[in-house]
């Protein structure tokens, strides 16, 4: 499984404007721009404001464009790195930012947006091969960060569904997996976040295939993300994306309703 660079802020404000520099000596607007690319106006905007990273492929297409000779693809493959992030998340942790709809199914740990650090920790512990605390807390940091959409002023609609297994499997041990309960009970009641557990007794099952993330750009296009034992991919194949959005109202249909989930939430709680 490769790695890539997550880069540093600051140099990814630098990239962003010399992009914008770039952009007006030839005489185009973010709109223009985005429409040579059919990307949206928008993206180019957070590129120029160092909140999106400018991919390789695309600076490169930037450069011949604009006649840079390469400026803008010589001064990404330079910038800094601050930590490592895995290639095939890279994307995927791009668009999940910026999502206005998010929509998941997990089977084996519960989703890193409700997950709490001691869980988070505890879930990168149990790696192998094995990571080093100092990785251990810039995984965990970084997962906890990833939390505040659920807490913006217009956070995306968002919809959970989790196995019963993993809501009952006390990672971390019986404090944490404690604490991890009263947090998703606590998520339970966020506006426009909807937890539903799928429970154990079910004769029928929609994804046995494993766990994946739906998401709705602001542009509303739909994607979706999938994982495995050794790496996973964003699928923008509408064709695909239909077949996992099928699958998710399936689950959610043999999931318990929301209500019912605080209940057995409750109910694990008052076992503690």
């Amino acid at each position: 499984m490769g790695t890539t660079a997550r880069r540093n802020a600051s140099a990814m404000k630098m990239v962003g404007a010399l992009l914008a520099l770039y952009r007006q000596t030839a005489g185009h607007t973010q709109r223009s721009l985005g429409e040579r690319f059919v990307i949206s106006e928008q993206q180019i905007a957070s590129i120029e404001q160092g909140r999106r990273p400018l991919k390789p492929d695309l600076a490169e297409q930037l450069d011949e464009l604009l006649g840079t000779k390469g400026a803008l693809s010589i001064a990404l493959s330079k910038m800094p790195e601050v930590d490592l992030v895995p290639l095939w998340a890279e994307e995927f942790l791009d668009r999940e930012r910026e999502a206005i709809a998010i929509s998941s199914y997990e089977n084996q740990v519960l989703p890193g947006l409700l997950q709490t650090e001691a869980y988070a920790w505890a879930v990168f512990r149990s790696r192998v091969p094995f990571y080093d605390e100092d990785k251990i807390a810039q995984l965990a940091t970084a997962r906890i960060e990833r939390q505040g959409i659920l807490h913006r002023k217009e956070p995306p609609i968002t919809c959970f569904v989790v196995w019963e297994p993993v809501v009952r499997a006390p990672i971390g041990g019986r404090t944490v997996w404690a604490e991890q309960l009263r947090h998703l009970r606590e998520c339970s009641e966020l506006p426009g976040l909807m937890l539903q557990v799928l429970p154990l007794d079910r004769a029928s099952h929609a994804s046995l295939d494993g766990p994946f993330v739906l998401l709705e750009t602001p542009e509303h296009q739909r994607l979706a993300y999938a994982e495995n034992q050794r790496g996973s991919q964003l699928i923008a194949d509408p064709d695909e994306v239909a077949i996992l959005t099928q699958k998710c109202a399936m689950l959610r249909s043999q999931a318990l309703t929301p209500e019912d989930t605080r209940d057995l939430l409750d109910r694990l709680l008052g076992e503690q």
